[in-house]
C-alpha cells in the first residue's frame, strides 16, 4: 500500500517539473533488474504463464495509462500533462491486482505469484513508456 501511495504521489508531482528522455527511460531500465529473480528456482513459472502475464500487462493494463498520459510543451520544457483519470486508473489497476493476487496465490507459491505479477507490471510499463518516448521525440522535433 505504501509503495502504491508513493507511486501516485510521484506521478502527480512529476507534472510540475519538465521531463526528459532520461526520466522516461530509466524507470523501466531499473525495473528490468527484477528479472534477476528468475535465477532462483523458487520463482520459476511455466513459460505460458509468464508470456500470458506479460501479454496481459501489455495489451490490457497498459492501455489506460497510454491513453491518459500526454506530454505537452510549455515554453522551453516538455511536461507530463496531468490527467484527472490517472488516480482513478491507478486505484482500479491496484484493486484488480490485489483481487487477482488473492486468487492466484491459491494455485502457486508466493515467490511464483510475485514473479507472475512482476511480469504483468513489466508488460504494462513498457508500452506506456514507449508511448511517452514517442510523444517526447515528436515534441522535441517540433521545436526544431
Amino acid at each position: 500500500m505504501l509503495a502504491f501511495a508513493i507511486l501516485v504521489y510521484l506521478r502527480l508531482r512529476a507534472g510540475k517539473q519538465p521531463t526528459s528522455l532520461k526520466k522516461i527511460v530509466i524507470p523501466p531500465l531499473g525495473m528490468a533488474t527484477g528479472f534477476i529473480m528468475f535465477a532462483f528456482p523458487a520463482t520459476h513459472i511455466p513459460w505460458g504463464w509468464g508470456l500470458s502475464a506479460f501479454g496481459t500487462g501489455m495489451l490490457i493494463f497498459a492501455f489506460p495509462l497510454v491513453v491518459t498520459t500526454r506530454l505537452e510543451r510549455v515554453e522551453a520544457g516538455i511536461y507530463v500533462r496531468r490527467s484527472k483519470a490517472f488516480i482513478f486508473i491507478m486505484v482500479t489497476l491496484f484493486a484488480i491486482r490485489l483481487a487477482l493476487h488473492g486468487v492466484v496465490e491459491q494455485y502457486m507459491s508466493i515467490p511464483q505469484t510475485g514473479a507472475l505479477f512482476y511480469l504483468l507490471a513489466f508488460g504494462m510499463i513498457i508500452p506506456w513508456r514507449l508511448a511517452m518516448v514517442s510523444d517526447f521525440m515528436r515534441l522535441q522535433k517540433a521545436e526544431i
